[in-house]
């Protein structure tokens, strides 16, 4: 066999995740797609008293169906952030912004959506965010634009 000084020809194949499908809500989380319409957000109460947002279908400790609520607020404080340098087709913004989770005043636990802001310089864990709604809502998670810094 002859040996070549050339490398060996790379195989490659591009590879999107996505997830093309459309599922029912149910209560649970009709209820909050619906309150995202109407402006509010709903937490969903587990057996061991936290609420949780958006609420689980069912409860985390008991496994039964999840069926007290109540209602937060649209403002809250970063836990955790990422800076998005390169957004992405599918990314709420074509410019830079960042993922973060979020509790929300009145949750017990931190809820992911988007900041837009000028700069990564102006992220840090505790910053004070807010709600942007969308002007005409349908009832889906985009009813919230994002999440800006007060």
């Amino acid at each position: 066999m002859a040996s070549t000084s050339e490398s060996p020809a790379r195989l490659s194949a591009p590879h999107i995740l996505e997830y093309p499908y459309r599922r029912s809500v149910g209560p649970v989380l009709g209820r909050f797609f619906t309150g995202l319409r109407d402006g509010e957000i709903w937490a969903g109460r587990s057996s061991d008293g936290r609420l949780l947002v958006p609420p689980p279908e069912y409860d985390p400790v008991t496994g039964e169906p999840l069926a007290q609520f109540q209602r937060v607020a649209d403002a809250g404080s970063v836990v955790s952030w990422t800076w998005i340098t390169a957004p992405k087709r599918a990314h709420p913004f074509q410019r830079p912004f960042a993922f973060a989770l979020i509790k929300l005043d009145g949750a017990d636990a931190a809820f992911l959506h988007a900041i837009d802001t000028e700069g990564a310089s102006r992220l840090r864990t505790g910053l004070r965010v807010r709600a942007r709604w969308r002007r005409e809502r349908v009832g889906d998670i985009h009813d919230i634009e994002c999440f800006e810094p007060l």
